[in-house]
């Protein structure tokens, strides 16, 4: 007996996103286009020691809203992370380009620290996080996105902050608009944290 002929290969059935966006099923979605920028690296600089494509040289340029500067100082500054862990996610920057913690000059690492512990307290009393990740990451190898600038993350941290979407989807569910989380901190900077 003959084996029968296989059957040509099907295309696979491919529908547009347009036809099903809006129909109801048993998935709820979360759109965060914008972490797409950060995926495929669209605002990493292409040459991390060109000051001028570096976002964290850019930002003091910039009025504070656009920029999101939180507060100016006279050797670092305090911005929202435009791709944040958690809501008011901020990051402690010289603003001299160095990219490592030891090539800080004396007055610059005291204002560092001392910033640091400015966003501490403002997150403190904008939002009672119940606690904050503090960290530096040294080197690409090391986890920095924008390794040519050093950086001081100061992550605010609540009681079941973390969920499976990171985990499964590359995703974040961020409450608050960044502009709305600036505010709320610069309002809480000048109450809480030395000028």
């Amino acid at each position: 007996m003959a084996d029968a002929p296989a059957p040509p290969p099907r295309e696979p059935l491919v529908e547009a996103a347009a036809s099903f966006a809006g129909d109801p099923d048993s998935f709820e979605r979360l759109w965060t286009p914008h972490r797409l920028a950060y995926i495929t690296g669209e605002r990493k600089p292409a040459d991390p020691h060109d000051v001028a494509q570096c976002p964290f040289c850019r930002a003091p340029g910039l009025d504070d809203a656009e920029g999101l500067v939180v507060h100016r100082g006279e050797t670092a500054f305090v911005v929202l992370n435009l791709f944040p862990y958690n809501p008011g996610h901020l990051l402690v920057c010289p603003y001299r380009h160095v990219s490592s913690y030891v090539d800080l000059g004396a007055e610059e690492l005291a204002e560092f620290t001392a910033l640091t512990r400015a966003a501490v307290l403002s997150l403190q009393a904008a939002s009672n996080p119940a606690g904050f990740n503090l960290g530096m990451n040294q080197g690409g190898v090391a986890g920095a996105g924008i390794a040519a600038h050093l950086h001081q993350h100061v992550v605010p941290r609540w009681e079941g902050d973390a969920n499976f979407l990171p985990v499964v989807a590359r995703t974040k569910a961020l409450p608050e608009l960044l502009e709305d989380t600036r505010q709320r901190l610069v309002a809480a900077w000048t109450t809480v944290a030395p000028a």
